[in-house]
Formats: structure tokens, sequence, C-alpha cells
């Protein structure tokens, strides 16, 4: 892999960092804030909704920035949205401070992924979208743990003061590793975007992507809390807890993109299967400290497989119907991811609230990644029915 990659995955490990930590903090954060659960919750789901909406929006209004100077603005905005979040004085502000974060979070990896794939041969695209992504993987191993672990030892606004050091570093990594002779697609306008919402063939990916990423994130929202309050773990427990899922990940990711790089929606398939049956296994063996932990690693390993596929797959159909706007298909997937978040926390928060309770958040994410297993067999199908029509009018022509 070129070395420029792991510039892109330095900043991921930043951004995942930042993303991820406030999972194993809600219950310090809620407490400190005096706040609900639920509404703790949110703060989960105003960063996802900045993301989805900064994502298309910031790439297309900064389509004529070259890439480098680009990404070292975003690293810079993201340093500050950290440094703002460690200084909240209460629940506003933290919101505020985490939309800016968003926002840099958002264009990095719509532009990220382009160039990543766009830097290696053909055959190893898929592998080169999961090596950037294994930024965020890795900082859900490392980085969230440890941030968890600040956080608890020193207060929550700690962790993210060492977020925005981690934002320095990202910073420093790409002004040092990345070229400056990027390339870059035309620069594509709000009305692209239009256009690319009006294909029904990518409309129905986005909804995949936001369905089976998001499905994990109605019970992984509140993971913490599920841990202490129904399996019965020691809050210092959680710490090393996230490490394992974090591991299974890292794993997962890996092979996620080795597995699509042939056949994205085959393999998709295969994982919403598993992905939808693990789910409403964890609905049972969350009582259980001996059966959760790997039913939470094979979660882990399956909640982060997909990424590769879904984002290569975008790519692919991009070039197929929308071929001038593929930076902003990439985007708007992006987004989906994120809209995914926003929506499985917010639907996460309301089974807590309700009389249903913490337990049913793993089966209800499960009906989500159902849905998604849905769309991907009703996309794959209609590949297979475009692939002839292609040919015959290439014959024609």
């Amino acid at each position: 892999m070129p070395l420029a990659l792991f510039a892109l995955t330095i900043a991921a490990y930043a951004i995942g960092t930042t993303e991820f930590v406030i999972v194993g903090l809600l219950p310090t954060v809620a407490s400190d804030l005096h706040i609900s659960l639920p509404l703790a919750g949110l703060i989960v789901s105003v960063y996802a909704l900045g993301v989805t909406f900064g994502a298309p929006i910031l790439t297309a209004l900064t389509g004529r920035i070259a890439r480098k100077p680009l990404l070292l603005g975003l690293m810079t905005l993201f340093v500050i949205g950290n440094a703002m979040a460690a200084f909240s004085p209460g629940y506003t502000p933290l919101l505020v401070a985490r939309v800016l974060s968003a926002f840099a979070h958002g264009v990095f990896f719509s532009v990220g992924s382009t160039i990543a794939a766009d830097l290696v041969p053909e055959n190893r695209r898929a592998s080169a979208i999961a090596m950037m992504f294994m930024g965020l993987t890795v900082a859900i191993v490392t980085g969230v743990p440890l941030g968890t672990f600040i956080g608890q030892t020193f207060g929550w606004r700690a962790t993210f003061a060492a977020v925005a050091a981690l934002g320095v570093v990202a910073f420093a990594g790409i002004a040092l590793l990345l070229p400056s002779d990027l390339a870059k697609a035309p620069p594509t306008s709000i009305k692209d975007q239009v256009r690319v919402l009006g294909s029904g063939r990518l409309l129905i990916v986005f909804a995949t992507t936001a369905l089976g990423y998001g499905g994990t994130f109605v019970a992984f929202t509140f993971l913490a809390s599920i841990l202490q309050e129904i399996t019965g773990f020691s809050a210092s427990a959680i710490s090393l807890i996230l490490v394992l899922y974090g591991i299974a990940i890292a794993i997962g990711n890996i092979i996620g993109g080795r597995i699509a790089n042939r056949d994205p929606v085959r393999a998709l398939t295969g994982l919403f299967v598993a992905q939808a049956i693990v789910l409403v296994l964890f609905s049972f063996t969350a009582v259980s400290p001996w059966l959760s932990i790997p039913t939470l690693a094979a979660l882990g390993f399956l909640s982060f497989a997909n990424v590769p596929g879904l984002q290569l797959y975008v790519v692919q159909l991009a070039r197929q119907v929308r071929p001038a706007a593929v930076d902003v298909a990439s985007a708007l997937n992006i987004a989906a991811f994120n809209l995914g978040i926003a929506a499985g926390a917010w639907i996460g928060g309301l089974v807590v609230e309700s009389s249903l309770g913490l337990a049913a958040t793993p089966w209800v994410g499960a009906i989500l990644v159902a849905a998604a297993l849905v769309l991907t067999i009703t996309s794959g199908a209609l590949d297979r029915r475009s692939q002839p029509l292609a040919a015959s009018l290439r014959k024609a022509a």
C-alpha cells in the first residue's frame, strides 16, 4: 500500500476516536450534566447528523480546493471542535462543539475514500478503502478504551482534550506524508447532488448503508449501560471489553475488505444475515457475562466488515449511473453511514425510554439489518437484470 494511505489512516484514527469514545462515556456525561441517558444518547445522534448533512454539502462547496490543503483545513476544524468540547460548560455548548467536529469528519471520509481508491490498482480498491477505515477500527481498539478510561478517571472533558491533541498529530501526518499533487474529481455542485439523489439505484444502496450499518448502533450506543445494568460488569471493566470489541472490529474490517473485492453484493448478503442473527442472540446472551463476551466479539467483527463493501459498491455503481459525480456519491454514502448512526442512536433512545428497555435494543437493531439485507438482495437482482441490457445496447451501437 502507498505511504500516503498511512496519512489518511492516522487522521481516521483521530476522527474515529472522537466519534466513538462518547459511547463509553455516556453514563459519565449523563451523570455530570444531570441529563437522562436517552438525552445523552442524542450527543451521538447530533454528531452523526452533522456528518450526514456536512459531508455532501461541504464536499460540493470545497470541490475546487486542492486535496492536501483541504484535508489540512479539515483537521484544523477538527482540533477546534474537540477543544471546544473539552471546555464546554454544559449540554448545549457540547452539542455545538460536536457538530463542528462532525463537519470535518464528513468531508474527510468522503474525499479520503476516493483518494484511497485511486492510489491503488482497481483490484485492490476495497482493500485500500479498508486500510483507511482501519484508522477507525484501531481507534476503537485503543483510542476509545483509553478515552473511556481517561474520562472515568479525570472527567469526560479530559478525553476531548486528548482527542484534540490527537488531531494535531493527524495534521502533522497529513502535512508530512500526503503528496501535494493529489488528483481530484471535477468540482461538483448542489445540483449534482440532487442528480445523484435522483438515481433510484443509488438511493437503494444509500438506504442499505444506513440500515445495515445503523442497525448495530441501536444497541452499541448504549453498550456501556447494557454491560453495567444488564450484564453486571463494573464501570472499570467497560474499557477492557471495548478493547476486545475493537479488536474484533479490526479483524472484521480487514476480512470484509478482502471478501468484498470480487463481489461486494454477495459479500454484503452473507454479512447482513450473520449480523442480524448475532444481534438477536445478544438480546438473550446480554444477561450472562460469559455468553455476552463471545457474542460481542462476533458483533464487533460483523459491525465493520460491511463498510468496505458498502463504500466500494457505491463507487462502482456511481461510475455506471452517475460517472460525473462519483465524489458526491461517495460523500452521500458517508452521509448514509452517519444517518444510520443517528437513526440507530435515536431509535435506541426511544426503546430505552419505552417499556421494552435496554434489553430490547439488540433485537430492534436486528430488524434494521434485516431490512438492509432485503435491499441488498433487491439491488443485486437489479444489477443482474441491467447487465444483459447494457450488453445488448453495446452490440447495437
